[in-house]
């Protein structure tokens, strides 16, 4: 029993010093991608992505950089840019871009693993693009994407972050309460996304590196050719990932760990890039596009990533950038120190508490989303001598259909008020 309870402490003991190590560059890389979610005007770029050309494709992958790293928020915007018209590589360009090119990803996987890796990222994100253009017809049928763009048209609206639309130079979104209001909600909603998978990131992670390097010696080759291993290892890492339910930055910890156990720099980089097809992604994708398109994506996805990830090993082996010396679970899981990381954790923390109390004071929450959005710029919605604020229209009126399903922990409501609308 003791030895059980002493696993447990090391292991929560050590998910919270790998939290410890980036908590600072979270807050940072979110408030960072908040802020251009919120100022950066979409509407003209999101009018261009029809056509699998390279203009709608590069313009895809721009949005798609300039958006919040999570997968589900990717997957619901990709969704919703695909019914509207975008062409299957324009919106799977949009998945790849917001999943891999975004500073907060970058900025994490600098500190967990190393430079390289984060620039492997970057180059590997692009590279995902152009290989997915390349053998998107050899997966699916222009029939078949025209069938899946009818399917996400009748299927629910996804929610997405809106700005206020307003028309504001730099000086005056930086002194307008209104503009920061939306950063700050943009910073909120992005971490309502997001937390779950991060924290059971860190804490795989921290749980996981208990375990010895016989482990991970069983989950995929170190010792054979150099050609076979790095296959092999190509193909593991997003088989692990899928396996582990685990998206977005939350799955750099964990990366952090395999590479410390023996994993490949090809399996490291294939592990990242799987975030979009993780077990309960690919249910969404059958929801919205139905079962013979989610599944022919799903297989796209899968050879892309094991192919890029092959390519950005060829790459970085030729320019000597694949890192010989691996980090022991000790520099993985480093101590508290007052040192920079101290300072920087703690003004990350003042960032992270002022906009979520910015939120709090001008914010109000979707009764039927959950999201948290402006008072003053929210579609309202007065019902039973109350105001209720929604993200969206779609939303506004799914509440007027069914209010009583979606009054539960937001109002109470008498049946005889109820009755009057």
């Amino acid at each position: 029993m003791t030895d059980v309870l002493e696993v447990i402490w090391h292991g929560l003991r050590d998910s919270f010093l790998m939290a410890w190590e980036v908590w600072w560059a979270l807050v940072l890389g979110f408030a960072i991608s908040a802020i251009v979610q919120a100022w950066v005007p979409r509407e003209k770029i999101q009018s261009a992505l029809g056509g699998s050309g390279f203009r709608p494709v590069a313009l895809a992958t721009g949005l798609g950089a300039a958006s919040s790293s999570c997968s589900y928020a990717a997957i619901a915007i990709a969704k919703s840019l695909f019914s509207k018209g975008a062409s299957a590589a324009s919106a799977l360009a949009f998945q790849f871009a917001s999943t891999n090119l975004v500073i907060e990803l970058g900025i994490v996987i600098w500190l967990l693993i190393g430079w390289q890796f984060a620039f492997a990222e970057f180059v590997g994100g692009l590279v995902l693009i152009v290989v997915m253009t390349v053998l998107l017809r050899l997966f699916v049928s222009k029939r078949l994407e025209d069938e899946a763009r009818r399917n996400a048209q009748e299927s629910d609206a996804g929610h997405q972050h809106h700005s206020a639309g307003e028309r504001l130079t730099l000086r005056q979104r930086l002194l307008s309460a209104s503009a920061w209001s939306d950063v700050a909600h943009n910073f909120r909603n992005d971490w309502a996304m997001v937390w779950k998978e991060v924290l059971i990131g860190f804490l795989l992670a921290g749980f996981i590196g208990q375990l010895g390097n016989d482990f991970f010696n069983a989950l995929f080759i170190t010792e054979a050719p150099a050609g076979l291993k790095l296959i092999e290892n190509a193909i593991v890492g997003p088989i692990i990932a899928i396996l582990s339910f685990v998206c977005s930055v939350g799955n750099v910890p964990l990366a952090a760990v395999l590479w410390s156990g023996g994993i490949s720099f090809a399996g490291v980089i294939a592990f990242i890039f799987a975030d979009l097809i993780v077990l309960p992604i690919v249910q969404i994708y059958r929801k919205y596009y139905g079962n013979a398109y989610a599944m022919r994506i799903v297989a796209l996805m899968f050879v892309t990533m094991v192919i890029s990830a092959l390519i950005v090993d060829g790459l970085f082996s030729g320019l000597s950038l694949i890192p010989t010396a691996r980090p022991s679970r000790a520099e993985i899981f480093s101590s508290i120190k007052i040192d920079y990381k101290l300072f920087t954790n703690i003004l990350g923390l003042a960032v992270f508490a002022t906009l979520f109390a910015l939120t709090m004071r001008r914010g109000a929450s979707d009764p039927v989303c959950g999201m948290k959005v402006d008072r003053a710029k929210a579609v309202r919605m007065d019902f039973a001598g109350q105001t209720f604020y929604f993200c969206s229209r779609h939303c506004a009126h799914a509440f007027e259909i069914s209010p009583h399903e979606h009054l539960t922990g937001q109002a109470k409501v008498s049946d005889a008020d109820a009755a009057r609308h």
